[in-house]
């Protein structure tokens, strides 16, 4: 029973989607929501890790200079996540192209407050919250990315790779970056239920303190793949 309310959740919100997005019209490459495992495994410490990970990869020159190409910039939000019913939106839909609007951006995710500290983790939630978000943006933009990071497996929620699926059938591309260290490992469930997609890929953290540079790596991947011999110099380079 309670499959078939969440798939018919799921298709609802698809069929919103269907008439908003044909409302738009098109005005950026990418539209990126950053979705942040911040359940009750992550203590205060990795959380800021995460934060400033993020905030520093949208300061990095190479990201910069990558979405600098981008004819309208690129549309960035960020999210953090937990267990049912626990996701909160900490950055709204953010235009980035210009210096200013990166640091500006940079130092908001730096400055964002955690919003849950001591629930499960619910990573197919997560994505249904991430995907809803797309209809808050009226820019609308080429491609559609789910950026889903977390150090551990499902232990509440729905179905994810099920939930994975679904999104990915309606244009979205979901990436996974995966932070090691938990037993057992989640990079196999990252892996298996949470990438889907075009060219979707999962990053991989070795711990917390490799969060910065994963996090880098993957946004810079995912932006520079854009069909281009100038952007995609920028990637080779790493």
């Amino acid at each position: 029973m309670y499959l078939k309310s969440y798939i018919f959740k799921f298709f609802f919100l698809s069929m919103q989607f269907a008439v908003f997005f044909a409302t738009r019209s098109s005005a950026c490459e990418i539209e990126l929501v950053i979705a942040m495992d911040v359940s009750r495994s992550v203590d205060q410490y990795e959380f800021d890790l995460l934060r400033n990970g993020a905030a520093n990869a949208f300061s990095h020159p190479e990201i910069m200079e990558v979405i600098a190409w981008m004819d309208e910039g690129m549309m960035v939000s960020v999210t953090q996540w937990s267990g049912i019913g626990r996701q909160k939106v900490s950055v709204p839909w953010r235009h980035v192209k210009s210096q200013k609007s990166l640091d500006k951006l940079s130092d908001d995710i730096r400055t964002m407050k955690r919003a849950f500290r001591f629930d499960f983790t619910a990573p197919a939630e997560a994505l249904i919250h991430a995907f809803s978000l797309f209809k808050q943006n009226h820019r609308s933009c080429r491609r559609k990315i789910i950026d889903l990071s977390g150090d551990g497996r499902a232990n509440q929620g729905g179905d994810t790779g099920i939930t994975a699926d679904l999104i990915a059938r309606s244009g979205v591309t979901i990436n996974g970056l995966v932070i090691r260290g938990d037993n057992p490992d989640p990079l196999n469930f990252y892996i298996e239920e949470v990438k889907r997609g075009a060219v979707s890929f999962v990053e991989i953290a070795n711990g917390y303190d490799d969060f910065s540079r994963a996090i880098f790596r993957k946004i810079l991947r995912e932006i520079s793949d854009l069909y281009s011999a100038n952007k995609l110099n920028v990637i080779q380079k790493y």
